[in-house]
């Protein structure tokens, strides 16, 4: 008899250490480009396969052999199931890697509230993984993916594809050249009030019937049970707390990477927040994420770099369009960065005005240029240089400062960070949200 938590191939089509199959023989052995013999090919799953998660093992399935595929929702196991008919089909994460010990890389495209967990038992089992942003769903999540990390020395990647862009090096080489003087503040945001799911609303009160085609318990998975509701799946979960991180979750990882990284931002010493949920009570405020947010962080000088406030604009709002921007160019809409320098300013990677980025042309050169942020992953994972959002290096950090902007929006507090011993110096409410309990059966 079948196991209930794996999935066949007719039903699907009708509705410790890792052990490797083979040797990953580096490039530089085989000699070459071009496409992967044999021996270099890893045997990668997928775990969390519909929307981005289909992309990626689409991405990485034409390099790589796709040999395990899960996902709780049947329909996303049929439809990549069509493309990959090789690989063996899961509805659970667990029974996959416990019983397919060929697994020697895994990509996690799940709801943020379950990315903690598949990472954690991957890592544990010394596989390689590529996880969607935001690496986690909570702060201490982040801090302990990244300390797993540096521990099983793997290859990791999270997935914020901008970092391995040339824009992403062009910022940090414009700030370290100078041209901005000393940075002493940097504005980012996200206008996609549509796409981030529902937001500043409560929990709905009708009770639909499961679909036959998702196992809802698993979908669920570390979050606190409750009943099954279209509004959270496919695609609607991003918005609700205890599945998704909202707008600054979803997009921050990606508009702050390369500041990250170009000014060396480590701990803030303090961040506070102000949203549209403020008027709407606990009904809407602790169930979802507010439709408008400003979000400060404040990081102290280290060492030659001043001190930084950091600031999230969302759901439109924005701050003072700067004088130096032309009239007729847009500002602050979609996904945006500005950099603000005693001497200029840059809005994306570029100077403005314009006619100043003309001036100073390219910055000097001192970043090597990315292959590709999946083939930075694939190199990584082959012994090569960690990948540009390596867990250990950067992504996990990234999440972790991120994500405390949300506590500081549902808190509705200016709050003191003690980063060193991962608590808030003022607000036990604001410790409390810091690492959320687990359902039974789904700890890290």
């Amino acid at each position: 008899m079948q196991p209930t938590n794996q999935i066949n191939r007719r039903q699907a089509m009708a509705a410790g250490a890792a052990a490797a199959a083979f040797t990953i023989v580096p490039r530089h052995v085989l000699g070459g480009l071009g496409q992967n013999p044999p021996s270099e090919k890893m045997n990668v799953a997928g775990i969390g396969i519909g929307g981005m998660g289909s992309g990626d093992i689409r991405s990485v399935g034409g390099s790589h052999n796709i040999v395990a595929l899960c996902d709780p929702d049947r329909r996303a196991l049929e439809n990549n199931a069509k493309v990959f008919p090789k690989a063996e089909l899961y509805a659970d994460y667990r029974k996959m890697l416990e019983t397919r010990k060929d697994i020697d890389a895994v990509i996690v495209a799940t709801p943020d509230h379950v990315h903690a967990a598949v990472t954690m038992m991957a890592l544990k089992m010394g596989k390689h993984v590529h996880c969607q942003k935001p690496l986690t769903h909570s702060v201490y999540e982040a801090r302990m993916i990244g300390r797993a990390a540096a521990e099983a020395k793997v290859g990791t990647q999270m997935g914020n594809f901008g970092q391995a862009s040339e824009e992403a090096r062009l910022i940090c080489e414009t700030i370290w050249s100078g041209a901005l003087g000393t940075v002493r503040e940097v504005h980012g945001g996200s206008n996609r009030i549509p796409m981030i799911s529902q937001r500043g609303c409560a929990r709905p009160s009708d009770r639909p019937p499961v679909p036959e085609w998702l196992d809802w318990d698993k979908w669920v998975g570390p979050a606190p049970m409750r009943p099954y509701h279209p509004c959270y799946h496919p695609f609607s979960w991003r918005g609700w707390w205890d599945f998704g991180t909202g707008c600054l979750g979803d997009i921050g990882c990606h508009q702050f990477s390369a500041a990250f990284k170009a000014l060396k931002l480590g701990h803030p010493a303090s961040v506070e927040a102000s949203s549209s949920n403020h008027p709407y009570g606990p009904e809407v405020a602790d169930e979802t994420a507010p439709l408008a947010s400003i979000t400060r962080w404040h990081f102290p000088a280290d060492g030659d770099r001043a001190a930084v406030t950091l600031t999230w604009w969302d759901g439109g709002l924005k701050p003072v369009r700067p004088e130096e921007l032309e009239p007729d160019r847009p500002f602050a809409d979609g996904d945006w960065l500005m950099v603000i320098g005693d001497k200029a300013k840059m809005y994306g990677h570029r100077l403005i005005p314009e006619s100043k980025a003309r001036e100073f042309g390219r910055p000097p050169q001192k970043l090597a240029r990315s292959p590709g942020h999946y083939q930075e992953w694939f190199a990584a994972c082959k012994g090569g240089a960690p990948a540009g959002s390596d867990f250990a290096r950067h992504a996990a950090h990234l999440t972790e400062v991120v994500l405390l902007g949300n506590i500081a929006i549902r808190t509705k507090q200016k709050l003191l960070w003690d980063g060193e011993n991962l608590r808030f110096k003022n607000s036990e409410a604001a410790n409390k949200l810091i690492n959320p309990p687990y359902r039974a059966g789904w700890t890290l």
